[in-house]
């Protein structure tokens, strides 16, 4: 039997389990939305694990994303060039859950 999730209780989980530094407040709300258009979608109930989730996603400014896969930028002051390039680049590795102020959440690669 299923148990339904509502968003607060995905948010609780994640305090719950001390992982209230991995996502955002704007960061989970897209995480949970992500998942409820999943199992929409596919018909496929997921299980709410904590762990799993932040193993599986990360939440990063468009800079740090940059940074860390070494992209190049054809100009690190544009912030709207900077977030196309870095979106491209995610878009052609991965999957992007969703935007948050200053970067997005994004599955892991």
């Amino acid at each position: 039997m299923k148990t339904t999730v509502s968003e607060s209780d995905f948010r609780d989980a994640f305090r719950a389990m001390g992982r209230t530094d991995q996502f955002s407040y704007e960061g989970l709300g897209q995480l949970f939305e992500y998942i409820e258009r999943y199992e929409e979608d596919t018909g496929t109930e997921w299980e709410l694990d904590v762990i799993a989730l932040c193993c599986e996603y990360y939440e990063a400014t468009w800079q740090e994303i940059a940074d860390d896969y070494g992209i190049e930028l054809s100009d690190p002051e544009d912030e709207d060039l900077v977030e196309r390039e870095v979106s491209d680049y995610l878009e052609f590795h991965t999957t992007i859950v969703g935007r948050v102020t200053d970067g997005c959440v994004y599955m892991a690669f």
